[in-house]
């Protein structure tokens, strides 16, 4: 089958959940289908990396947007536009001209976008569309709001509410949503009244991978917060994590470290380890399995947005231990006590922290629990294989299948 890809990012290096999702799935499909790739790049020094997605593509042709968010023209582009700000950023006139010139010439048996922000780059056309949503974008930034400055708070409101618009008509308007769990499923499935259009592709973990890497822990009793900081509830967690649960569990453990990853950390994020020598902030690793494997716990208190966190299924694939807060493991399926330890309380997660490090048979049950349950329903091979089925589905049903998708640009 011919697929046309599109993403707002290039797949590679693997720098955050969407890049490591889309990067392991064109790893498995490419043996099934012939994929073209059209991405979004902010600068030209990603174009090193086409190399590597050209061993699984057929195609990879890339479009540059603003390299920084905002900007002025961005931000009164905005201001003007029926588009949400995330949608501006975002938008790149020359791919809407590329992707017309690629369908006028090639025969395609599908579309397949990441995120909605990629739909209004397509023209006018018949081709069977499918929408990945990896989260569900309007939540994430109503929490932020809530928290933001009264003065910007009607200007936040009302970028809200044109994303929360135009996110409920892709998922109307393209003709397969995919998801990443039956909670994201449920909740949009009531937002547009078509829970039958819509399936659950779950993110994965390559768990060979992670068992690759061998443990060395530290001396000292050391805490793990992992998450890129360009998504607006890593940033809120890691706020929680610093401010709330920390001084909890330094008093009680005086000589515990805390362990700071993450893609782009933000100059607040940087000053916590500025300002607390017992906090390392590490930005970027080389190999994430380095931070994990060097961890006793995985603390995550997320508490925004939809989809499943990768951050979760990594530490477990490590067998590092994780307590997280009650939506940070939502849509996994994974029980409090067995395979992690959860609690929306900064006084509980400090508890269940220090619990997980000073019980060493607590510790090594959830450490075992963890890597048998990734291993037996999150590993790629068979995440691929849905998507595959959906694929197939979809495509060739051919252009009897669905409507045209709509040009708004």
């Amino acid at each position: 089958m011919k697929i046309l890809m599109l993403t707002p990012y290039l797949p590679y290096p693997l720098l955050s959940g969407g890049q490591i999702r889309t990067y392991n799935l064109l790893k498995k499909l490419a043996t099934k289908h012939e994929i073209t790739l059209f991405a979004l790049i902010k600068n030209q020094d990603e174009k090193q990396y086409i190399p590597e997605l050209e061993k699984y593509c057929a195609k990879v042709k890339v479009f540059q947007r603003s390299e920084k968010p905002f900007t002025i023209k961005n931000i009164i582009k905005a201001l003007f536009s029926s588009y949400p700000f995330l949608v501006i950023r975002n938008y790149v006139p020359e791919a809407i001209d590329a992707i017309r010139e690629e369908l006028d010439a090639e025969k395609y048996d599908l579309i397949h976008a990441e995120t909605f922000y990629m739909m209004p780059h397509l023209p006018e056309n018949d081709i069977p569309t499918i929408l990945v949503e990896q989260t569900i974008e309007y939540l994430g930034y109503e929490s932020y709001a809530k928290k933001a400055p009264k003065l910007f708070r009607p200007l936040l409101e009302s970028d809200i509410k044109k994303i929360r618009r135009w996110e409920r008509h892709y998922w109307r308007a393209c003709d397969k949503l995919i998801v990443m769990s039956d909670d994201d499923k449920d909740f949009i499935g009531k937002q547009i009244n078509a829970g039958d259009k819509i399936d659950v592709v779950a993110n994965g973990v390559d768990s060979a991978w992670f068992a690759q890497k061998s443990r060395q822990l530290p001396k000292e009793p050391t805490l793990l917060s992992v998450g890129t900081f360009k998504w607006l509830p890593n940033q809120e967690a890691v706020d929680f994590l610093v401010q709330k649960v920390w001084p909890l569990v330094k008093q009680k453990l005086p000589s515990a470290k805390l362990l700071i990853v993450g893609n782009a950390p933000t100059d607040k994020v940087l000053n916590y380890g500025k300002t607390d020598k017992q906090i390392n902030v590490l930005g970027r690793v080389e190999d994430i399995r380095t931070a994990f494997k060097g961890s006793h716990v995985l603390v995550a208190p997320v508490f925004s947005g939809k989809g499943t966190r990768y951050k979760i299924l990594e530490a477990m694939a490590s067998g590092t231990p994780v307590v997280a807060s009650k939506i940070a493991v939502e849509g996994l399926d994974i029980n409090h006590g067995l395979h992690v330890l959860t609690s929306n309380s900064a006084t509980e997660m400090a508890k269940l922290a220090i619990e997980v490090i000073e019980n060493k048979k607590l510790w090594q049950q959830l450490s075992e629990n963890g890597k048998k349950f990734v291993n037996e329903n999150f590993d790629w091979k068979e995440i691929s294989q849905k998507l595959d089925m959906i694929y197939k589905e979809i495509g060739t049903k051919g252009t009897n299948y669905g409507k045209k998708n709509e040009k708004n640009s």
